[in-house]
Parts: structure tokens; C-alpha cells; sequence
């Protein structure tokens, strides 16, 4: 049986290929030369982890697969500016079109709205994509374990430092885990939100902690609704958020923000 994951990844080839013919790869590279540096995503995050504040990656996202539309009242920049304003650490912008309603020039519009890091949400499945988003303004790149084969995950990773990208490793559960680590990540992401399923539990987080070597810092993605889901989590000894939902679904994102991290 087909699962949203396999659904989103069958349309991300041809969406790749589609852009492939419009902009070559050749046309992408010579847009490398001159463009300025990365703002530094993984030393953003670590910085925070290692004073064990949370290191928040403030997430802008319209719709998703599961909840449909999230957002009606959609601007970037404006969001962007508001979680700089209230103590996010990064932002994550999701631009892929048809199963999220993003788009590449909101990662555009929230870079330039502010001064955080930015990681382009989105599934990376060829080294074409990495260099597009080099040349977008993206800092950071997402990689899914569960959407890759372990030589993609390996190819893309290696596309990525190639061209000064950071890149936030995704898993969800042991076996994912072991294969991401093989790359030595400074950064794992454990998402608690099964991409087959989307069912939440932030229980994965808790289970995948003791295999993670101490020197690559943690991110848990998904399902921090409330300041007691904060809270249990640092008691853990995890200071990496990922957010997006529950600041999205308020009238003032980076206020939400300010309330669910900063005001307990």
C-alpha cells in the first residue's frame, strides 16, 4: 500500500526532472560564483545546546498532508521577523508545492526578513536539488533517511559540503538512526512524526537519545504542542527544537513562540 511518503516522493522525481529542463545544472553552478556565505545553521544550534538553551528552529509552513491548510494568513517575511524578534535560533521554511503549499521564494522572503540561518524544508532526493538551494539562500539542507538509499544519503550529504551547505540528518527510528550516523552528522533531527503514517509520538525521541554519540547535537521534530512537552524534553537533556504547527496556528507566531519557550 502506497503511504504519503511514497506518494510525495513519486511526485518530487518528476517535479526534479521538470526543473531540470527548465534551469540545467550548468546554469545552476555558474550562479555558485559570488554568492554570499552561509550563515552558519549547525554553530547557531550548537551554540545554544552547549549553554543548554534551547536552540529553536522556528518553522514557516502553510499547509501539510495531513491538516491541509495550516495558515491562511500567510507572510514570510512577516513570520520570519516575528520569531527573530521573540528568540528563535533558525528558521526551517518548507518549499515543496504540492503537498505543502510552499514555495521557493518563501524561503526568499524570510531569509531576507531577518538575520537567522535558514533550512529549506523539503525532500532532497538528487544533487540538483542542493545546489538549488545554495543558489536560493538556503544555509541548511534537510535528508531524509527514510526518503534515501544509503548511497543518496552519502551523495547528497557530500553534495551539500561541497558547496557550504549544513545539513540536518532526519530519522525515526533505530534502523534509520544507524545508517545516518554512519556520516558522522554534527546534526541528527528525530522526527516523532512517522512519514508513512503521520501519527506523532514523542516517545521516538526519548527511545533513540542512548545511541546518539555525545558529540552530535539533537533536534526532535514534531508534536511539541504545550511547555510541559518542552520541559520533559530538556529534563532529557535535549535542548534542539523543531516547530511549526502550533506557531503557525497562532494569531502572533513568534509571541506563541516566546510563551511555549522563553516565558516558563
Amino acid at each position: 500500500m502506497e503511504t504519503i511518503l511514497d506518494k510525495i516522493l513519486d511526485r518530487k522525481r518528476e517535479e526534479v526532472s521538470e526543473r531540470k529542463a527548465k534551469i540545467p545544472v550548468a546554469t545552476l553552478m555558474s550562479q555558485l560564483d559570488g554568492l554570499s556565505p552561509c550563515r552558519g545553521f549547525v554553530a547557531a544550534v550548537e551554540k545554544q545546546i552547549a549553554h543548554k538553551r534551547p536552540a529553536l528552529v522556528a518553522e514557516i509552513k502553510k499547509a501539510s498532508p495531513s491538516k491541509g491548510l495550516i495558515r491562511k494568513n500567510f507572510d514570510p517575511a512577516a513570520i520570519a521577523a516575528s520569531y527573530a524578534e521573540h528568540g528563535a535560533t533558525c528558521l526551517s521554511v518548507l518549499t515543496d508545492v504540492d503537498f505543502f503549499q510552499g514555495h521557493d521564494s518563501y524561503l526568499q522572503q524570510a531569509r531576507e526578513a531577518c538575520l537567522l540561518p535558514v533550512i529549506r524544508k523539503d525532500f532532497m532526493i538528487d544533487p540538483y536539488q542542493i545546489v538549488e538551494s545554495r543558489v536560493l539562500g538556503a544555509d541548511c539542507i534537510l535528508l531524509i533517511v527514510a526518503a534515501l538509499s544509503e548511497t543518496s544519503l552519502h551523495e547528497l550529504a557530500a553534495a551539500a559540503t561541497a558547496v557550504g551547505l549544513d545539513y540536518l540528518v532526519e530519522v525515526h527510528n533505530p534502523q534509520e538512526l544507524a545508517q545516518a550516523l554512519k556520516l558522522q552528522p554534527a546534526l541528527i533531527g528525530i522526527n516523532n512524526r512517522d512519514l508513512h503514517t503521520f501519527k506523532t509520538s514523542l516517545k521516538v525521541t526519548y527511545d533513540l537519545l542512548e545511541q546518539i554519540p555525545a558529540h552530535t547535537s539533537v533536534i526532535t521534530e514534531s508534536g511539541i504542542l504545550a511547555r510541559a512537552d518542552v520541559e520533559e524534553m530538556m529534563s532529557h537533556g535535549v535542548y534542539g527544537f523543531l516547530v511549526g504547527e502550533s506557531f503557525m496556528r497562532a494569531v502572533d507566531p513568534g509571541a506563541k513562540l516566546q510563551e511555549l519557550f522563553f516565558n516558563g
